[in-house]
């Protein structure tokens, strides 16, 4: 089997098994620990997958650096944040900084796609929009757990769909990204 096709078949496996999970409040009846948990274990799976599964690698390897970026898109899922803020449904110090760092990386992640940029740049500016990126979602990761082990109820709304999503899903596939674009970069600049 392709491993393309694998690829697509393990992700679409993978969504429909985290649509259910929130569809079945299945993050509500976790322990506090489990969910930053299942986003370290996620994140863990794909890049174990990336570093050690050379038809993996190779077919990620060859995806155009762009095409990761664009994932990144999603972030704009930081606007939700800011409204659930706004109807009291998420605490400021979750919603507003993780909102507003996510629309920022999602914004600047569009120019770095369709801009037409000369290679070189553009490797320079993604790699300067990685850096920020990535410390943006370890920063919100990083605050979730801390809002979840203190009072789980803060974060109600992310445990049901559509941001179960988030933590069963888009923030390992982000945080996984991360790494990947930096792998790739430094390999590009090793070549060089």
């Amino acid at each position: 089997m392709p491993t393309s096709l694998v690829v697509r078949l393990v992700f679409w496996l993978w969504f429909a098994a985290a649509v259910l999970a929130g569809h079945q409040l299945v993050l509500q009846r976790l322990p506090p620990p489990a969910v930053p948990g299942l986003v370290l274990g996620l994140t863990a799976l794909l890049l174990f997958a990336y570093f050690r599964l050379a038809p993996i690698r190779a077919w990620v390897d060859a995806l155009d650096l762009r095409s990761l970026v664009f994932l990144h898109v999603s972030r704009f899922v930081g606007v939700y944040f800011l409204v659930l803020y706004r109807r009291g449904e998420l605490p400021y110090s979750f919603a507003v900084p993780g909102g507003l760092g996510d629309i920022t990386v999602a914004a600047f992640a569009l120019p770095l796609v369709f801009a037409p940029f000369a290679a070189a740049r553009r490797q320079r500016l993604i790699s300067i929009w990685n850096i920020v990126g990535l410390v943006d979602i370890l920063s919100v990761v990083a605050t979730a757990a801390r809002l979840n082990l203190s009072s789980p109820v803060q974060l109600r709304a992310l445990t049901h769909l559509p941001l179960s999503l988030l933590p069963t899903l888009l923030v390992p596939l982000i945080v996984a990204s991360h790494v990947v674009i930096f792998t790739r970069l430094a390999r590009d600049r090793a070549a060089a």
